[in-house]
């Protein structure tokens, strides 16, 4: 019985498993992603990423570890010069699976299974852009900073305004004054009266 036995035999026999399991993780190193069921991309992210691990230590013996795996000059030599210098600093989790629709065939599950370190969408790009929004975090406390001196200022404004309306109302009161302009139309008959009393004094003569 298979009891506590984890392991996805995917249909195969051991050395099938591993001969598929290989080449998969040798076309995963020269591609940087490939497409395959859910199923394998499972399997072959335990695979590899412990064949990754040991590339960091570019030694004869881990040279030979692991082309012992995967059976390709090439890909160990792709492995060891680039890859080792990208995940050098990353501390495990190598590899991204991103789900993807079903296989038109027989429906089966698709995956997408990619090295993270050669992802331009979510590498540096990411980080690049979570920079710049702590940058605006900081600018956006000062903005909040600068908010209340902008009301204080605001507020003498509204005061003055409230100065304007009583000058206003002043002038509204003097109203009545100019209604007794009739007065002043007066003032201009005194010296009509007086010219004609010259005119009278100068027939007189």
């Amino acid at each position: 019985m298979r009891h506590g036995k984890k392991v996805n035999h995917l249909g195969r026999t051991d050395s099938h498993r591993k001969a598929m399991l290989g080449n998969m993780a040798t076309s995963l190193i020269l591609h940087k992603r490939i497409t395959t069921t859910l199923a394998k991309a499972k399997a072959l992210r335990v695979y590899v990423e412990p064949i990754l691990t040991k590339a960091k230590s570019d030694t004869t013996h881990s040279r030979r570890i692991v082309f012992s795996y995967l059976q390709d000059k090439d890909a160990v030599t792709i492995l060891f010069r680039e890859i080792a210098e990208k995940i050098a600093s990353r501390p495990g989790g190598y590899t991204r699976i991103i789900k993807m629709e079903n296989r038109l065939g027989d429906n089966a599950e698709m995956a997408l299974i990619e090295l993270v370190d050669y992802n331009t969408v979510y590498g540096t790009d990411t980080a690049k852009t979570e920079k710049k929004s702590t940058r605006r975090r900081g600018g956006a406390g000062k903005a909040k900073a600068a908010a209340p001196a902008a009301k204080a200022e605001a507020a003498p404004v509204a005061e003055e305004v409230v100065e304007v309306a009583p000058v206003a109302e002043t002038h509204v009161a003097e109203a009545p004054v100019v209604e007794e302009t009739p007065a002043a139309e007066e003032a201009p008959e005194a010296p009509t009266a007086s010219a004609e009393n010259e005119e009278n004094a100068e027939k007189g003569e």
